[in-house]
Formats: C-alpha cells, structure tokens, sequence
C-alpha cells in the first residue's frame, strides 16, 4: 500500500468510488474520443426543470437572495416542506421538524453521521442504490445486505428483517420506489415489516422516498411513518425536488424525523456546509407551492418508455426483465448471456463484463447490477428521449444475438 493510502482517513480508505459515476465517466472518454454513446446509466430525468420553478431561481437572483439562509433552511421553504409532509403522506408536523440539505443524499449522510458509532450495523434490502453502503462505511458503521431476489419482488420480507437484526443494529433503510429495481412496498408489506420492528425499539428506519411521484399502474404511494404511527419516533423521511420535479443539479432534499435527530442533523450541517443554495431553496418552493402538473406529465412519460424497454429487453436473447413498479429503471438479469463471448472476443463471465462489452461493442451504457448488490443483472435507466431509447434497445437486442456459445 503506497504512502497516500496510508495518508487517507481509513473509512474513506476501505471505501468504493460510485460505480454509477465510474459509468459515466467512461462514456464522457468514449464521447471526447468521437465515439457515439447512448447513456442509460443516469439516475436523473431528461426533462427540463419546469419553467415557473426556472423562474423563481433566475427572480431569486434578480432580487437579491444570494446571502446565506440559516443552516435548517429557509422558513417559507420548511414550512411548504411541512404542508407537503402532511397533504401527501399524512403526516402532522411542525416546520421545525424538518430540515433542507443539500440534496437527498446529504439528508442520508447527515442522518447516519450524526448516529452511527463505529461497529454499528445497517441493514439494507439488495439490490440497494450504490451509496448507501459506502456512506455506511464512512461513517464507521456496518452495511448489512439482505438478498431480496426476484421472487418476492426484490423487497425485504419480515422474516429476513427478523433474521437481520442484532443488539448492533442502529438503522434498516428502505427505498421505495426502489433504486435499482423500481420496487414498490405496498401499504400491507410496509405494516408487516413495522410489526418486526415494533418489537426492537433500539431500531431506527430511513425512508428514502425520493422517486415517491414516480409510480405506475396506478399504484398508491405509501411510507413507513405513515402506515405505522407508532414509529414515527424512530423514522426519518427522506425526499426532495431532483426526480419528482427534475431538478437533481439544484441539489436540494429534505426530511423530516423525530427533533432530537433533526436538531443533531443541523448541528453536523452547520460545521459543514451550512444551509443549502439559496436560490436553489427559492426555486424548491415554488416546485412545492406552484403548480404540479409536470408531475403526472413525466409520469405519463416514464411509464410509456418503461413499458417500452421492459418488453424490448424481454425479446433479447439471455435477457429476462421484470416490470417495475416505480422510479425510472428497469433492472434485467443478464444470466443467460453469462459464459458467452461477444464478436470482439470478450469473455462475459460476469454482469459487469457485459455492461463494458455493451459499452465497448455496442456503444450503450448501463450499469452491472452486481454494484447495487445483485448479480448478475443490468440496472438501465430509461430517463432518455424515446429515439435514444429505443435505439439503445435495439442496440441491445442486435447486442444479445451476435454472441456465441
């Protein structure tokens, strides 16, 4: 191990860069190279923030609101966060009990650095979005991954929540919809996995709800605080304005949770970013008070391209892939394209060998599932124009059928 190393904290040492990230910035090499990439590897909508929230930031600016807010946010913003909370997912709250951050995974970090002591355990459903473990172990803590396959819809049952837990268990984390698969817990799956931890009270729960707008079929949307009352002493809520109202480069979250962890949130905020953008918390408010037809209009949108790419991927050879409930992706199991070699001579002994085969060969890049804690599968990202994304489906399906035994 060089000097550097050795020079780094330890937990950011023993840490993995973001496989997504690692993604996309081979396809900007491949771009800057000449060469034409469709990207499926994004987790952000390809939507244009709406025009009255653009609106809001450029008045932000124009009037003067470029000083610094106080560390929690500004208070018209907490309190239309609050007003969200309550006319969407029921719950009764005060403006004080919620905190901006910048962005929804500064929320997460916040929340696990504020509690996590080093050995602690984390418990997360697989597949998981690949941060959470790393945050996990920059913390100090322990990610605990519980394989949620296939058969029972990629969600954590109450049984293998039961098994999980130890004297060391300080958080479970539950995203739904979920990142990478869409998953989606029903109002009963949500009630039977808080009836399991009614029962270890030493338990908190982050609920990252952050692709909440983001549901198909009709679906309802519900969190775990809201279905069980009982909890919400013990339950952070997470969201924010990047997916719902495409907005990931404004970089605002929010949460809401029990005051003594908000207030120990605040604290860590304040030695180190202290509150977020102002012009983006300008912008934010207007997503949340303004007008909030893009939120079906994109949803319209993401289920016609899910629906899409679902049945293209199932027409690949070696590809399966079930239908997502939620969010923007679609994760495939690549199992039967294991053990093949593509045209280029390219041994696919593993999923991540086929997503550079694909991005190599095949000019489309996904991300290998194996990064979200679930091989061998493909998460792809259908937040693209449906041109792009049907030629990278075809792309694909071209891809499948070219490999040899």
């Amino acid at each position: 191990m060089n000097a550097s190393v050795h020079a780094l904290n330890r937990f950011l040492a023993q840490a993995k860069p973001s496989a997504t990230y690692k993604v996309m910035d081979r396809v900007a090499a491949r771009r800057s190279a000449g060469a034409q990439v469709i990207s499926l590897c994004a987790g952000e909508p390809d939507f244009d923030t709406p025009g009255h929230v653009r609106e809001a930031g450029i008045a932000a600016i124009r009037a003067g609101h470029t000083r610094y807010t106080q560390v929690a946010g500004l208070r018209a913003l907490r309190e239309a966060i609050a007003a969200k909370f309550q006319r969407e997912n029921g719950l009764e709250l005060d403006w004080r009990g919620t905190l901006v951050c910048s962005g929804g995974k500064q929320a997460i970090f916040n929340a696990l650095a504020a509690t996590l002591n080093e050995g602690d355990e984390v418990i997360m459903p697989a597949p998981y979005w690949v941060s959470y473990p790393e945050i996990v172990q920059l913390c100090g803590g322990k990610a605990i991954t519980v394989a949620c396959n296939a058969g029972n819809g990629f969600k954590l049952t109450p049984a293998a929540l039961q098994a999980a837990i130890t004297p060391r268990t300080r958080w479970l984390i539950l995203n739904s919809p979920s990142n990478p698969t869409g998953a989606v817990y029903s109002r009963a799956e949500l009630q039977a996995l808080a009836e399991v931890l009614l029962a270890h009270p030493h338990v908190l729960v982050l609920s990252d709800d952050i692709y909440e707008h983001l549901i198909f079929d009709g679906l309802a949307f519900f969190t775990i605080a809201q279905v069980e009352p009982r909890l919400r002493e013990r339950v952070l809520t997470m969201n924010g304005v990047s997916k719902a109202y495409a907005m990931t480069g404004w970089r605002i979250g929010f949460c809401t949770g029990p005051g003594w962890l908000i207030e120990a949130m605040e604290k860590l905020q304040g030695q180190q970013t202290s509150g977020a953008c102002t012009i983006s918390q300008h912008a934010a408010l207007a997503a949340l008070t303004g007008p909030q037809d893009f939120i079906q209009q994109s949803r319209t949108a993401f289920q016609r391209r899910r629906d899409m790419v679902v049945e293209s991927l199932n027409q690949a050879p070696g590809l399966h892939c079930e239908v997502p409930q939620g969010a923007f992706y679609a994760f495939a199991s690549c199992e039967g394209l294991i053990g093949k070699t593509t045209p280029g001579g390219t041994q696919l002994d593993t999923d991540e060998a086929v997503t550079t085969a694909l991005l190599g060969e095949a000019g489309v890049a996904a991300v290998h599932g194996s990064a979200f804690g679930l091989g061998p599968y493909l998460r792809v990202a259908y937040a693209v124009d449906d041109a792009a994304l049907r030629g990278a489906c075809e792309a694909i399906r071209h891809f499948c059928t070219r490999l040899a035994d």
